[in-house]
Order: C-alpha cells, then sequence, then structure tokens
C-alpha cells in the first residue's frame, strides 16, 4: 500500500521485531533454567539424620526424655497398622558429618558461550526472520518483474505460508519426542511458526487490497482465523513466536504495498491483528507484547494525517477499535484484563487508553477539527473516564485525557484568534478557520460535555477507593479541565477582550467548586480526600481570578493570579496540606513569568500619571499579596513554597519602585535614557528598602530576607557608583540643571544617600562581618563630601554645573567647606562617642591638607592663599587642643605629701 519512504520504515521495524523476540527468547530460556534447578534442588532434597552426640549430650537429652510427659494413648488404628513402606529409596548425596544442615543446592550451570548461542540460537533467529523477508520480497519482486500472474502469487503465497507451519508444528513434535534438552533454547519451531503466521497474513491481505480476489467479509473472516492460528500456536511456542508474529503483521501493509492507500482495509486488518496480540497478551501475561502492538498500532494513525483531505472515519475508526480492545483485554481489573491490586495506578494499562487519546487527538488537529473527527475523539474521552471510573487501574489515563482535552481547545481558539494569525514574517500556515472546521455550537456542546464530565466524576469519585493518590488524580482533572476549557473558549469567542458572560461562567463555575470543597469537608476522613478538598478549593480560588480577568482589563490577570496566590496560602493556614503551598508558590512564579513576558503588564496603556498609574496596581497588589501569602505560610513551616513566595514578594516590591520611578522621571515614557533623577530616587529607595529587610530579617531569620538585603544593597551601590558619582555626575559628564540654592538635584541625589547608608551601615553594626559595615559607612561619607563640593560648586556657577572655570575664591570655599565638615565629624564623634565619626573626620580633614599642600599652594594666590593655610592651622591646633583635652585627657598625679615629724 505504501511505496517509498516505507521501505527503509518496514526494514526498521523488522530489525526491531527480531531484537524484542531474542529479549523474549532469553527470558524465557532463564526461566526455563531456573525451573530445571530448582526441580533439581527439590528432588535432591531429603531429611539428614543427625550427627551421633557425644556422651554428655546423650545423658542430657536421656534426662530430658524421662522427665518428658507420657504422650496421649495411640488409636487402635493406630496401634495395630503400620506405617505405609516406601518402595523405592532415594539414597542422598553425602553430607560432612559436622553439619545437620540441608544438602546445598546443586551448582548452577555455567552460562553458554559465545560460540554456543552464535550456533545455537543466533543463526537460528536470523534464519526464520530471513526466511520471513524472503517470502515478502519474493511477492514484491514477482508484483515489479510480472513474471507470475495474480492468481499465482496468492497461490504460491499460501503454500509458503502452509509449509513453513507444517516444518514449525513438525519440529515441535520431534523435539517432544527426542527428548532432546538442548534443542528447545533454539527456538527453531517457532520461528518457522512465526515465518509461516507472518507470510499467511501478508498473502491474505494481497489477495484481498491488492487483486480483490476477497470481499471484505471473507478477508476479515481469513484474517481472524490466521490471528488466532498465531494465538494458539504462540501458546504452544512461547514469545519468540507472539514477537515476530505481531511485529510481521504490522509491517505486512508496508512491505506488501498498492500504488493507492486504502484506509479501510488497512485497519480493518490491524483491528483483528491488534486483538489477537492482546488477547495473547492477556492469556499469557505479557506486557512487553501488549505495550509493542500499542504502540504499533498508534505509529500506524500518521499515515494520511499530512494531506489536505485527511479521511477522518477510519483513522478515528482505528482509534476507537484500539482503544476499545485495550479497554477489554489490557486494562487491569475491567472486563477481562488482568487483576490487580486495588487501589494502585497500573502504567500499562493507563499508557494504552492515553496512547489512543492521543492518536485520536491527532486526528481532529489535523482535520481542522472536522465533525466526526471530534465526535470520536470526545466518545474517547468519555470511555476513559467510565473505564477508570470501573477499574482503578487505569486512573493514570485521567490526565492524558485532561491534557488532550486542553490542547484540541487551546489550538482551536488559537486558530481562530486574529491577534495570533499574523507574526512579523506574515501570517501563520495552517493557522485560520477553514471550510471543514466544527460548528462553534459542536464545540460548546463537547466542552459543555467534558467540563461536566470531569467536573462530576472528579467530586464522586471522593472517598470509593483506599488509596491516597487515586482521589487526588480524580479531583485534579476535575478542577483543571474545566477551568482549561473555560480559558480556551474564551480565547476562541471572545478573543482575550472584557467578556461578561464568560465572568458569569466563571462565577458559577467558582460556585460549584466552593460547593464541592463544603461538601467534602463534611465528609469522613478517607485517604486523599483532604488533599481533594485543597484542590477544588484551590480551583474556587482560580475560577474568581478568571472571573476578574474576564470581566476586567487584560492586565488584572496578573493580579488575579497573585491573589490567588495569597488565597491558596490563607487556605493551606486552615488545611495544612503540603500541595497548597506547592500551589501557592507555583502561582507566584507564573505571576513572574508574566512580568517578565511584558514589564509593563498593559503594554502602551500604562497612563501617564504618575504614582497612581496601571504600575501601582500591576506590581502593588501582586507585591502585598505575596507580602500576606509569606506571612500565612511562615505560621506553618520555613521551607521552599515560603522561600519562592518571599522572593516574589522583595521582587515585585522593588519593580514596583523601579518602574514607578523610571515612569515619573520619564513623564510616561518606559524607553528613555535615564537621568540623574532617576538614579538618584533608585538609590535611596533601593537603600530604604535595604534598610527594611535588615531590620525584617533580625525576626524572621529568613534566608530570603538576608540575601535579598545584600543584593538590595550591592544594587544600591551599583547604581551609585556608576549612575551618580560617573555617568550623570553633574560635574563630569553631565549637564543636567540641578535646580534651586538648597533644595535641587543634588540634595535628592547625593545628601540623601549618604544620610540613608550612614543608618544601613548603623543597621548592619554588629549583626554583620566588621568590613561590611565599614564600607557601607565609607560610601556615605564619599557622598557627603561629594554633596558639599557640588553645593559649592552650584553657589558659584548657577544650575549647570558642568561649564566654567574654578576661581580662586571657589578653589578656597572648597578648602572652607572641608575642613568645616571635618570639624563637625569630629563634633559628632566627640558628641556621641563614636570612633567611627572621628575617623571619618579625620580622613576629611587629612584630605583638606592634600589638597591644601597640592592644590590650594599651585593655584590659589594673594589672600586667598594665605587665609587657606591660616584657617588650617587654627584648625589642626584646635583639634589637637581637643584631642589632648577631652577624648585622650591624662591626669597628673599629686607629689606625694611629705611625711610629718613629731614635736
Amino acid at each position: 500500500m505504501f511505496d517509498g519512504p516505507f521501505d527503509a520504515f518496514a526494514l526498521i521495524i523488522a530489525i526491531i521485531a527480531f531484537l524484542i523476540a531474542i529479549k523474549a527468547s532469553s527470558q524465557a530460556t532463564e526461566l526455563r533454567r531456573r525451573l530445571n534447578s530448582l526441580e533439581e534442588m527439590l528432588y535432591a532434597q531429603r531429611p539428614v539424620q543427625p550427627p551421633p552426640l557425644m556422651p554428655a549430650q546423650a545423658q542430657a537429652e536421656a534426662t530430658a526424655t524421662t522427665a518428658a510427659a507420657e504422650p496421649p494413648p495411640l488409636a487402635p488404628e493406630a496401634e495395630t497398622t503400620p506405617p505405609p513402606l516406601v518402595t523405592e529409596e532415594i539414597s542422598p548425596p553425602p553430607l560432612e558429618p559436622s553439619t545437620g544442615a540441608d544438602a546445598p543446592p546443586p551448582v548452577p550451570e555455567a552460562a553458554p558461550g559465545f560460540e554456543e548461542r552464535l550456533g545455537t540460537r543466533w543463526v537460528v533467529w536470523i534464519g526464520g526472520l530471513a526466511l520471513a523477508l524472503g517470502g515478502f520480497f519474493m511477492v514484491r519482486y514477482s508484483i515489479e518483474a510480472g513474471l507470475l500472474g495474480p492468481g499465482v502469487r496468492v497461490f504460491l503465497g499460501g503454500l509458503f505460508a502452509a509449509a513453513l507451519l507444517g516444518a514449525g508444528e513438525w519440529t515441535r513434535r520431534k523435539e517432544s519426542i527426542s527428548s532432546i534438552a538442548a534443542l528447545p533454547i533454539a527456538n527453531i519451531p517457532a520461528i518457522l511458526t512465526a515465518a509461516g503466521t507472518a507470510v499467511a497474513f501478508a498473502t491474505i491481505y494481497a489477495a484481498y487490497a491488492l487483486y480483490g480476489f476477497l470481499v471484505p467479509a471473507t478477508a476479515f473472516v481469513l484474517l481472524g482465523i490466521v490471528a488466532m492460528g498465531t494465538l494458539a500456536a504462540a501458546l504452544l511456542h512461547g514469545p519468540a513466536l507472539a514477537g515476530l508474529g505481531v511485529v510481521g503483521a504490522f509491517v505486512t501493509p508496508i512491505l506488501v504495498s498498492s500504488g493507492k492507500p486504502d484506509y479501510w482495509a488497512l485497519y480493518i486488518y490491524l483491528a483483528v491483528v491488534t486483538a489477537a496480540s492482546f488477547g495473547l497478551a492477556r492469556i499469557r501475561l505479557w506486557r512487553w507484547l501488549a505495550v509493542t502492538t500499542i504502540a504499533f498500532a498508534v505509529l500506524w494513525i500518521f499515515p494520511g494525517l499530512d494531506t489536505e483531505q485527511v479521511q477522518v472515519a477510519p483513522h478515528a475508526f482505528h482509534a476507537i477499535v484500539g482503544f476499545v480492545l485495550a479497554a477489554l483485554l489490557v486494562v487491569c481489573g475491567f472486563m477481562f484484563g488482568p487483576t490487580f491490586e486495588d487501589g494502585e495506578i497500573e502504567p500499562v494499562s493507563s499508557g494504552a487508553l492515553g496512547a489512543y487519546l492521543f492518536g485520536a487527538m491527532l486526528v481532529v488537529l489535523s482535520s481542522a477539527h472536522a465533525d466526526l473527527a471530534l465526535i470520536a475523539f470526545t466518545l474517547l474521552v468519555g470511555g476513559t473516564l467510565f473505564v477508570a471510573w470501573r477499574a482503578p487501574a487505569a486512573t493514570g489515563a485521567l490526565g492524558a485525557a485532561a491534557a488532550a482535552v486542553f490542547i484540541v481547545f487551546a489550538e482551536w481558539a488559537v486558530r481562530a484568534n486574529p491577534d495570533m494569525l499574523v507574526l512579523p514574517g506574515g501570517p501563520m500556515p495552517g493557522v485560520g478557520p477553514v471550510a471543514t472546521d466544527s460548528s462553534v455550537t459542536l464545540h460548546l456542546v463537547t466542552a459543555a460535555i467534558f467540563a461536566a464530565g470531569f467536573g462530576v466524576a472528579g467530586f464522586f469519585a471522593q472517598g470509593r477507593s483506599n488509596s491516597a493518590i487515586i482521589p487526588v488524580v480524580w479531583s485534579a482533572a476535575g478542577v483543571a479541565t474545566p477551568i482549561a476549557i473555560l480559558v480556551a473558549l474564551y480565547a476562541r469567542i471572545a478573543h482575550l477582550d472584557r467578556s461578561i458572560p464568560f465572568a458569569i461562567l466563571a462565577v458559577l463555575l467558582a460556585a460549584a467548586f466552593g460547593a464541592a470543597t463544603e461538601a467534602l469537608m463534611r465528609r469522613e476522613e478517607r485517604p486523599g480526600v483532604a488533599t481533594s478538598v485543597a484542590l477544588f478549593a484551590t480551583g474556587t480560588l482560580g475560577a474568581l481570578a478568571l472571573a476578574l480577568t474576564f470581566a476586567l482589563e487584560k492586565g488584572w490577570l496578573t493580579i488575579a493570579l497573585a491573589l490567588m496566590s495569597l488565597g491558596t496560602a490563607w487556605i493551606s493556614l486552615q488545611r495544612p496540606i503540603p500541595v497548597l503551598r506547592r500551589l501557592a508558590a507555583i502561582f507566584a512564579a507564573i505571576v513572574t513569568a508574566r512580568i517578565a513576558y511584558d514589564p509593563r503588564i498593559v503594554g502602551d496603556a500604562v497612563g501617564t500619571t504618575p504614582i497612581f498609574n496601571w504600575l501601582l496596581w500591576g506590581y502593588g497588589l501582586p507585591a502585598a499579596s505575596f507580602w500576606g501569602a509569606s506571612i500565612f505560610l511562615r505560621r506553618r513551616a520555613d521551607d521552599a513554597p515560603l522561600r519562592v513566595v518571599e522572593t516574589a514578594a522583595i521582587l515585585f516590591t522593588a519593580l514596583l519602585a523601579f518602574t514607578e520611578i523610571r515612569h515619573f522621571a520619564t513623564g510616561g515614557d518606559m524607553i528613555s535614557p535615564p537621568s540623574l533623577l532617576e538614579f538618584a530616587l533608585q538609590v535611596c529607595i533601593t537603600l530604604a528598602m535595604a534598610i527594611g529587610l535588615e531590620r525584617l530579617r533580625l525576626r524572621s531569620h529568613s534566608i530570603v530576607h538576608d540575601v535579598g538585603a545584600v543584593v538590595l544593597t550591592a544594587i544600591a551601590g551599583l547604581i551609585s557608583v556608576f549612575g551618580l558619582l560617573i555617568l550623570e555626575n553633574p560635574l563630569l559628564f553631565s549637564s543636567v540643571n540641578v535646580g534651586g540654592l538648597v533644595f535641587n538635584l543634588l540634595l535628592l541625589g547625593y545628601a540623601l544617600p549618604a544620610v540613608l547608608m550612614l543608618l544601613l551601615s548603623y543597621a548592619v553594626a554588629g549583626h554583620r562581618r566588621v568590613a561590611y559595615a565599614n564600607t557601607i559607612a565609607g560610601g556615605a561619607l564619599v557622598f557627603a563630601l561629594t554633596y558639599v563640593t557640588l553645593e559649592i560648586r552650584r553657589f558659584y556657577h548657577g544650575p549647570v554645573l558642568l561649564y566654567g572655570g574654578t576661581t580662586s575664591a571657589e578653589q578656597y570655599t572648597y578648602s572652607i567647606g572641608w575642613l568645616a565638615f571635618g570639624v563637625v565629624l569630629l563634633g559628632v564623634g566627640i558628641l556621641v562617642n563614636s570612633e567611627r565619626a572621628r575617623l571619618a573626620s579625620a580622613a576629611v580633614i587629612a584630605l583638606t591638607i592634600l589638597k591644601a599642600f597640592v592644590i590650594d599652594m599651585s593655584t590659589l594666590t594673594g589672600v586667598y592663599r594665605a587665609l587657606s593655610f591660616m584657617c588650617l592651622g587654627v584648625v589642626l591646633v584646635a583639634i589637637g587642643w581637643l584631642y589632648q583635652r577631652i577624648l585622650f585627657r591624662r591626669q597628673i598625679a599629686p607629689p606625694p605629701a611629705a611625711p610629718q615629724t613629731g614635736s
């Protein structure tokens, strides 16, 4: 049916099948060897006579026997009837005289070497594979070369298949008659039979699909007979036949192909093969065979999905039939499936249903949501709910069903959303409504069915299982699926704009989740119910947040998610369930990612009003929510979710400050270059937040508050150095107008940061390393001295400090100002007894002395030079007097009194 690249695909499939068969045969051989060893060990075991007792032991035992109570009298029959005689005595192997233990197990047989494996196993496996491929390729060659007519080809194929099957049965009987133990490990009968069944599959399928010799009913019956024959033969021959036969059956449509694909014939054939394979896997409990069949069946969904006109009906038939067969024969605890321990989720059962759901989802997406494809998908989702309800082992398929439903509706929403259709490179190919699209009404009906089905089943499934995980899976699917469907429908129909009807639907959904929460809280304690209560409560908060999002502007989504984190943290305080703490952290992480996508939250609609704009609500409310959530979470524990929320709280507080400052400094133009005003405000706010976190961490002992304070201090330091002292320094590069004589940008950009740095240094003193506090204090000194210098410059040059030369009077004023500043620091240090202030004073005076001898001496002339040095000298003398008389005053001891002499 499928020429071209499928030939290489066929070879790959054949090799994979060969490897699977090798593994299955090796497992069977190992089990047979272990069984033989166990039989020999049981055959050799028998009671062993204890060794003769030593004289002391014999005397002690005789005394104990005499002192023991007399046994009860025997029944007459027991007294007269002798015990049965052993007609055949088996002599045990000799034992060591010093031990009374059982006979040791026989030494295990040595593992076969490379030569033995090559001659007894690998050659036979490769030979069987070559026989099957030879038959397939002979049929293909006869078709291409035109050597034989269609009837002769079919006849010879059937004759070759019969010969292989007969040879397989003959060798099996000969092995059972000959009693040769070495021959079964070669699997010669199984491989011959597998090759025969594969050729039989190919022959019947060719007679039906290629030449039209058989009507569909006859072909279906013959294929069913071959499949049942393969099933019966595999019961006798083991996993090697099952592996090669099933893989050969799935590869047959590729090797024996026609020019025009007939999907109905293909999928009817695959349905028979799947049924036979699942039946064999069920009887022999071969999980690997069920998994292999599912994998091949899902791969066969892909052919034809990439065409413009997808044949929906046969593809949907294939998905539905495979799903039904998997439910009947593979799912543990359902219909004819194997038994399984109650309360556990079995991966093969859940994976089987999930795989066919995935195939049905691909049909829906590839057919542009055709009506028939959507109906088939709906049936499979409903079937998943039904099977999982009856068989807890398949509960894992609920997650696959919920994910598939969301993908289908999300793709449907994106397909018709005009905002998502055009990219910078042009319209997205394949996106947009087409003529084969399902109607909106059908999607709304299926959406209602899915939402009600998952939600109602998720509620009523609580308390039905003794397992903790199963009710949680049901509740998670019951909460997440309706919310996801509601969001997808909102994106499709309302195009992410305001919609009061969708807001009403979200409120109704929140009411339903709230009622479920209250009902479950009143129930008796069962495994998993507490977590399910938390999930339904979280769904209530989520639906309310969506209602706000639908009813208000787009930016409110950020606020709604932040409020969900706060609400979830509060619920975790009422219901101490670990999952709620993690959910609060997840909501905080989602909001953070949302900010990374668009820092302005609402795009260009931020507004021009300072402070009271969208940034205040978009950052302020989430920051307040995260601070509140951290308070609630801290009452229970200091763990990873709390740290995530605390990090989000600090981040949003800082972002609120930075974005509002930028909006204020740029007049609403968020992409303008920075200015002295912006840098000054950022440094002041960052230092203030660092001081607050330093105080807070002493009470909370939070590592997040500790690290956050250090990070904010480092950010303030970087902005101070590169922003205020270098880039926007009005004395170096910037020609900014600093404003008035006293109340100006210099006060905001240098004096206030100096004060805040000084306060921060005192906040960390005694709680962090001395070098850390002294570094911050040094920064405060630098900024204070810079402010004094720039303020003097402002007095002489006006509001623009960059231009104009420096006069002698100005240079003299610098020296006087620095000297006065040093004296003030010394006075403060003396009054409050602060060594740090006195050292700072010494540094400033030393700098003044250096300026006097380096700059003033060379630049000042006349009276200014004399006054500069005179003032400096007076101040230095006065400082020396203060240190001698006040700080380091030495007490002179009085002279000793003269001794008095008696008269």
